[in-house]
């Protein structure tokens, strides 16, 4: 049975958002650089403060432009986000914190809280905290309120750094229960559709010809028909069960269906008495189908003919295939009585008739369209699948 991702959901969303907030520092460390590299002194101080410009944007850079590298090795080791906060406050000390940089002093425990939860984000936040108070120029001459107010910034992000991680671990683990329960209803749906169009139509047809074995005329023909029916059953069983042990459930090899549209029509006018004939249809000739298409198209044939045997009493069956305008085109044709009048699949659904249910939900497992109908005659049943042709190789 698989699932939709195998990659989980909450990894993806919490990169893609310390992705976002690289890419918000990286811009707030260019614009704030010039400004560093001004205020800094002649001689040492100028090559210390240039040595953070570099550190620090080449890293922001580094975890912007490639996470899937870099991203892993922040994550393991808090220390590498601890020495980019002394860098940064090199910067701060020439800048001061009223330029852009004190934007970036703010993402570090943001940061923080994404990829290490509450303690990282705790401790990050002190670390930035104690930096600003330590290197606020007005702290003294403005007084404790403005001097603070980036530090409580700080314990804000922190904290809706926390927050969010969480609300996405959450998402994560809501949104994998809700794929494996549509990955299950799915499953169960296509084992429905699975026994319904094979197994148990065979079992019904062999009740019915054991049921005629005892007024039969001739009873070892009869039986003949018995036990040949029981082998068609056993093979669909173990053609179901084949499908069941795939560990995919497309195969690599093609399918000629064309030969197997006349091989199925074929058997079907020797089993039902009904006169029945393939032909090809359109300027184009059908081209080789992936199994896991070819299959549920050839159901979809298959179950149309044996309705229109079972229900509609035509005198003939009519099969055609082709490719005409980019689309290849699958046509039942039967010239019986047709669908009773107000049919719908949902008052099919419920009556508990899935046999045309199932055609339609096979269809739109392979982005077919099916149509159902009289088509251009004037009496009968047209079933007419059609499927893009570039979508057939899918």
């Amino acid at each position: 049975m698989p699932l939709p991702s195998s990659v989980n959901v909450e990894v993806n969303a919490l990169q893609a958002v310390c992705r976002q907030v690289f890419g918000f520092r990286l811009a707030m460390i260019a614009l704030a650089s010039p400004v560093a590299l001004l205020g800094a002194a002649d001689g040492l101080a100028t090559w210390l403060v240039g040595a953070a410009v570099l550190v620090t944007f080449m890293g922001s850079y580094a975890m912007f432009r490639d996470w899937e590298r870099f991203g892993p090795l922040l994550l393991r080791h808090p220390a590498l986000l601890a020495a980019d906060t002394l860098f940064g406050s090199l910067l701060l000390v020439t800048a001061g914190p009223q330029s852009t940089l004190g934007y970036v002093s703010v993402c570090t425990p943001l940061l923080a809280g994404l990829a290490y939860s509450w303690r990282g984000a705790a401790f990050f936040a002190c670390l930035q905290s104690l930096i600003l108070l330590a290197i606020h120029p007005a702290i003294h001459a403005a007084g404790v309120g403005e001097a603070t107010l980036l530090p409580g910034l700080c314990v804000i992000t922190g904290a809706f750094g926390v927050t969010l991680r969480n609300l996405l671990l959450r998402f994560g683990a809501a949104t994998r229960a809700l794929a494996v329960a549509q990955a299950v209803a799915e499953e169960r749906a296509r084992l429905a559709r699975d026994m319904h169009d094979s197994v148990a139509k065979t079992l019904h047809g062999l009740a019915l010809a054991a049921d005629a074995l005892a007024v039969s005329p001739d009873p070892r023909r009869q039986a003949r028909v018995v036990a040949r029916s029981a082998r068609r059953a056993a093979a669909e069983s173990r053609e179901l069960l084949g499908d069941l042990r795939r560990q995919s459930y497309a195969a690599p090899t093609e399918v000629d269906l064309a030969s197997e549209l006349t091989d199925r029509v074929r058997d079907f006018a020797r089993r039902s008495g009904i006169e029945a004939r393939y032909r090809g249809a359109g300027p184009g000739s059908v081209p080789p189908v992936p199994y896991a298409v070819a299959r549920q198209l050839l159901t979809i044939a298959s179950e149309a003919m044996e309705n229109a045997g079972r229900h509609a009493r035509p005198s003939r069956v009519e099969v055609s295939a082709g490719v005409d305008a980019g689309l290849l085109r699958i046509s039942v044709y039967d010239d019986g009585r047709g669908l009773p009048p107000g049919t719908t699949l949902d008052g099919l659904r419920r009556t508990g008739h899935f046999g045309l249910v199932g055609m339609v939900e096979r269809a739109a497992g392979v982005g077919a369209r099916l149509r159902i109908g009289r088509g251009g005659a004037a009496k009968g049943t047209e079933v007419r699948l059609e499927l893009p042709v570039e979508g057939v190789g899918r």
